[in-house]
């Protein structure tokens, strides 16, 4: 692993938790439960960067990526956990690491791409067994067959820049997150068939927003400008960083063991896609089009 990448990682991190800690801890609501005594040897700060380093350099196994920082990496860090005590420390840092991915700057720039996908918690056959997910994970479909998990909706721009993000249940409807992740944008949403819907075009209107679609083959044609044709076919842009945060980074595997560390992983990999230098992105000389 390349230190300059950890160092890179932890200052951006760290420097966000020195302003962010003291704000969120001034607004925590007094509780009677007694707090915990036993003082960590690893700062909130050194675990966020193990996490995001974690969807960066490869790695497919949580704990034999560890095992490696504990080999190879001790001396950059205060003092390494054991793997059992980092796991149950991974919890304290799902607030932080939502508000952090918040943080990250986004350009908005009017042209954006909306689509979804199925994050598998285990196989289908074995969803009548499976109790770690069970009160949010559901049955879904999706044009590659049926599947066990949850849906993750995303809206990039054309810089490949991820917007916004929502999990809902796998066999929710996409449209029914639409108004949320296009809150406080304006410009033109691409997207595909399954959020065709009249009502939700007049909404999303309303707030400056169009909602281009793809018409399905029983309609009418109607009139498009050649610009918004030419960007529903640079639909790919959001399957690309779909496949990234899949196969690069990974937000989905069936290992998990509780749903807070669930979210903190896909949290953790959407941050490790938004710190990339290099993101899929469209050509200016298409976007110039819809200026």
């Amino acid at each position: 692993m390349n230190v300059s990448k950890l160092v890179e990682i932890y200052y951006a991190v760290d420097e966000f938790l020195i302003k962010f800690m003291p704000y969120m801890e001034s607004h925590l609501l007094p509780t009677s439960d007694r707090k915990p005594t036993r003082t960590c040897s690893l700062t909130l700060s050194e675990i966020m960067t193990i996490l995001i380093a974690f969807h960066v350099i490869g790695f497919r196994n949580f704990k034999l990526y560890y095992i490696h920082l504990q080999q190879f990496h001790s001396n950059d860090f205060c003092k390494l956990v054991s793997y059992s005590r980092f796991i149950s420390l991974v919890q304290r840092t799902v607030v932080p690491f939502y508000f952090f991915l918040q943080s990250l700057s986004k350009t908005r720039t009017g042209c954006y791409f909306m689509d979804s996908t199925a994050i598998k918690v285990c196989n289908i056959k074995r969803a009548y067994a499976h109790k770690v997910f069970k009160t949010i994970a559901s049955k879904g479909k999706t044009t590659t067959g049926w599947f066990y998990g949850i849906k993750l909706n995303l809206i990039v721009n054309d810089l490949g820049e991820i917007m916004n993000f929502s999990l809902t249940t796998g066999k929710s409807n996409d449209r029914w997150p639409v108004e949320n992740l296009c809150k406080n944008l304006i410009g033109k949403v691409f997207a595909d068939k399954g959020y065709l819907s009249k009502e939700l075009f007049e909404k999303l209107m309303g707030k400056g927003i169009e909602l281009i679609t793809q018409i399905r083959k029983n309609m009418k044609n109607a009139f498009m400008p050649i610009w918004d044709r030419l960007m529903l076919r640079k639909r790919s842009i959001i399957e690309t960083i779909i496949d990234q945060l899949k196969n690069i980074s990974q937000i989905e595997h069936s290992r998990h063991r509780s749903i807070p560390n669930f979210i903190v992983n896909l949290i953790a990999g959407i941050t490790a896609y938004s710190l990339k230098e290099k993101k899929p992105a469209i050509d200016n000389i298409y976007t110039t089009g819809l200026q």
